[in-house]
């Protein structure tokens, strides 16, 4: 169905909004930029086509606040909203105010961000794709941990503890044996309360020689979806991407292929619409890949890919939305 967008209001600040704006702007569509107090004198709100001030300096005042970001959508007609990567991306009520708004969400289902940002639902729905998952337990709230130990045993040392609402690798940690799991586990659950507000955690196997390996993915909403090729993460500093590039330099031509279709399979499955970013952990010892999670958002490294592939993928996003 198509959609008429004269105007797009870009939900975030920095570059992520100036690349965001250029796409737009590639398109022909008229540009809203929103900042805080802070930001009123920042590149995103001078390229822009209008701006509106929403809040105070801290995220919390201004860009996490749904209610103000829609009335600058409303007050600026604007007919759409991209919110970039980090701050409301990945909330599934932020996208579903938007649609309740009438407005036109750039991005995933709710649903779909829901069930992919709970990790654990994750790894459910990976493995009826057909995807392979590490072994793993089921979660573990707050104060009831029963069954822990033999969970542990179950799973195998080392594992990790995971926050289940986790991402971006907070809320996750290292337990090599049996004497550090509870502290571990009761520890990972209080970053989590605060991080994500959701204390529960989950136990996955830890693979000791790994690789970091993401397959960039774009889905129709309708059951079909293609790839666009791998991104190599693996140097990395306390779970936090340091280089990516791509092809991936230790990752052969079969494994690209197998994990290209895993990673395709399981957007078709649950019909994901919207560019998206499936990550895998690569075995250096055994040549095997397990589903990681999935980020249900443009990436902060979708560069990488548009610099191999010559795509636009905001591009992308903004003319699926408009059908």
């Amino acid at each position: 169905m198509t959609r008429r967008v004269r105007t797009l209001l870009v939900a975030n600040r920095g570059e992520i909004a100036c690349r965001v704006i250029r796409s737009a702007r590639s398109l022909g569509l008229r540009t809203v930029a929103v900042y805080s107090e802070a930001d009123a004198n920042a590149m995103h709100v001078a390229l822009a086509d209008s701006a509106i001030a929403i809040g105070g300096a801290k995220p919390a005042d201004s860009y996490l606040r749904v209610a103000a970001i829609l009335d600058a959508a409303r007050d600026s007609h604007a007919d759409a909203v991209h919110p970039g990567y980090g701050f409301l991306a990945e909330n599934e009520d932020f996208a579903e105010a938007v649609q309740s708004a009438g407005l036109v969400w750039v991005g995933p289902d709710p649903k779909t961000m829901q069930d992919m940002g709970d990790k654990e639902r994750a790894r459910l729905l990976a493995k009826a794709a057909g995807v392979p998952v590490l072994p793993g337990s089921a979660r573990f709230a707050p104060g009831d941990l029963d069954g822990l130990e033999d969970a542990a045993d179950d799973v195998g040392y080392p594992l990790l503890v995971k926050a289940s609402a986790g991402g971006g690798g907070i809320g996750m940690r290292l337990v090599e044996d049996p004497a550090g799991l509870r502290k571990t586990v009761e520890a990972t659950q209080g970053l989590a309360a605060r991080s994500f507000g959701d204390g529960t955690v989950f136990l996955e196997r830890y693979v000791r020689q790994a690789r970091h390996v993401e397959m960039q993915v774009f889905g129709f909403g309708d059951g079909h979806a293609v790839h666009c090729f791998e991104r190599e993460c693996s140097i990395q500093r306390r779970f936090q991407k340091i280089v990516e590039e791509s092809p991936s330099p230790g990752l052969s031509a079969d494994a690209a292929h197998a994990m290209a279709a895993a990673a395709t399979a399981l957007v078709k499955q649950e019909r994901y619409r919207s560019a998206g970013t499936i990550e895998f952990v690569l075995d250096d010892d055994t040549g095997a890949f397990y589903f990681l999670e999935m980020n249900t958002r443009i990436q902060v490294e979708h560069p990488v890919t548009e610099m191999l592939t010559g795509l636009d993928l905001v591009a992308m996003q903004l003319r699926l939305a408009m059908g």
